[in-house]
């Protein structure tokens, strides 16, 4: 018994050293794909929209690092200035699918009754909806664009954050802690967002980390269905769409924005899973 006691204690520090790993990895990568973004007219060795046609589908040199595509544009440009349409609309989603799932999961947890069955089931209905197809058929109604997509993706994003805030608010119901709120006559909306909220925020920031990787997919492929941001604006679902034509003989057109996408979504996934460690008591060891 005390050996094992004493292999738990060794194994503990491993533990803590891979989560804190993991979130450095995670948070540096985010680090250095906002800077790409927000330095891109520095960083971007050329104009993403400029056509040279005599270098169309050049492969990479030391000229061009990714090489260009079917028009000449150098590729690590466009790659450098494609990050900027992506972090805005998955900014926009996380900023209309965070309030609105707390809202709706707070309201029916802390109300109940015939109002959290209301709210639930609407919310079921919305989490029932396959995300990409209701998405195209936002777009298709509404007409491409960036902001149409984050609407379309948003309105079945929120689900899941409603039903995480509800299932917390239902086993903080009756806390002592909110016992204590309510014989300071604390009650309502300052009971529901004063004290409820701030404890249903870090796993809905732990939620939104890991859902950020679904998110950039479900945007390039967006792009790639021609339904997000529109030519000649620099988008990596667009630009694999565009090298999907010529995969088999010029393979850099599409590994050069698709490597983007891997690392943007690996970036939001390491970081999701170093905050669930950080921040979600269930999976501390």
């Amino acid at each position: 018994m005390t050996q094992q006691l004493q292999e738990l204690e060794t194994l503990r520090p491993r533990r803590r050293r891979a989560r804190v790993t993991s979130l450095t990895i995670g948070l540096t990568l985010v680090v250095i794909l906002v800077a790409m973004a927000l330095l891109a007219p520095v960083l971007a060795p050329f104009d993403p929209n400029v056509q040279t046609i005599g270098q169309r589908l050049m492969p990479p040199s030391s000229l061009h690092w990714f090489g260009t595509d079917g028009f000449g544009r150098d590729l690590l440009s466009r790659v450098i200035y494609g990050a900027r349409p992506t972090l805005l609309l998955v900014s926009l989603i996380l900023v209309l699918t965070i309030p609105v799932g707390l809202l709706v999961g707070i309201t029916a947890g802390y109300v109940g009754g015939w109002t959290e069955r209301v709210l639930m089931r609407i919310t079921d209905i919305f989490l029932s909806l396959p995300n990409l197809v209701i998405a195209l058929a936002l777009v298709a109604m509404l007409g491409p664009g960036l902001m149409n997509g984050a609407l379309a993706l948003a309105l079945t994003s929120w689900p899941p954050f409603a039903r995480q805030a509800r299932a917390e608010t239902l086993a903080l119901r009756r806390s002592d802690y909110l016992a204590a709120a309510r014989m300071q006559g604390i009650s309502g909306l300052r009971l529901m967002f004063g004290h409820i909220l701030p404890l249903c925020l870090p796993t809905a920031v732990v939620r939104a980390a890991l859902s950020l990787g679904g998110i950039i997919l479900s945007a390039a492929g967006l792009g790639f269905l021609g339904m997000g941001v529109q030519p000649p604006t620099a988008e990596w679902g667009s630009m694999v769409a565009e090298g999907s034509k010529v995969i088999f003989d010029q393979w850099w057109v599409a590994a050069a924005p698709g490597a983007a996408i891997l690392f943007a979504s690996l970036a939001f996934n390491l970081t999701g899973d170093g905050l669930r460690d950080r921040l979600d008591t269930r999976h501390a060891k």
